[in-house]
């Protein structure tokens, strides 16, 4: 087991109807502590001291345009973005701050009831894959998308939940 917490949670109601948003916060640390143990311990991922912040944005559709617009040039909604709060790599040390991770629920509901799975599962997943990407992870190029599936898929299944790709090609 690790010892003491390996960041602090800061979760942000923004837009949109999430519900029991202590609930959601639960969920969220859950998943990110899964997360954090797994990278430490299969990546050799290091944490600083005093535990970075993860703020964790709850939005809806209509906000994910907005900020899809302006920071990606895509007008539209997506499920999950991610703005690190310093250029990190993986493996590097993260400062204080790790960034935001922001989600939309319309989107993630859609895509849930789509992969026919619950939506709790599904933004336990976009939550991690937000995380990953945090700390450097991405997957423009398929060898990095094979690696951060694959780290994904083993942080997912820690947690008893279902590998979210499946027999899908890396994206």
């Amino acid at each position: 087991m690790i010892p003491g917490p390996l960041f602090s949670l800061a979760l942000a109601l923004e837009a949109g109807e999430w519900g029991d948003e202590a609930a959601i916060e639960t969920l969220a640390q859950s998943a990110l502590e899964a997360a954090a143990a797994d990278l430490t311990r299969n990546e050799a991922q290091p944490f600083p001291p005093e535990p970075p912040e993860v703020s964790l944005v709850l939005a809806d559709d209509a906000m994910m345009t907005g900020i899809n617009s302006e920071w990606r040039a895509q007008a539209k909604p997506t499920n999950v973005l991610s703005f690190p709060a310093f250029p990190l790599a993986p493996g590097g040390m993260p400062g204080p701050m790790l960034g935001d991770i922001i989600l939309a629920r319309e989107t993630i509901e859609r895509e849930a009831g789509d992969l026919g799975k619950p939506v709790d599962e599904h933004i336990t997943h976009l939550i991690v894959h937000g995380f990953l990407h945090l700390f450097g992870y991405d997957h423009i190029r398929n060898e990095d998308a094979e690696k951060m599936e694959a780290i994904e898929t083993r942080i997912l299944t820690s947690l008893n939940l279902s590998d979210p790709y499946g027999d899908m090609e890396p994206v």
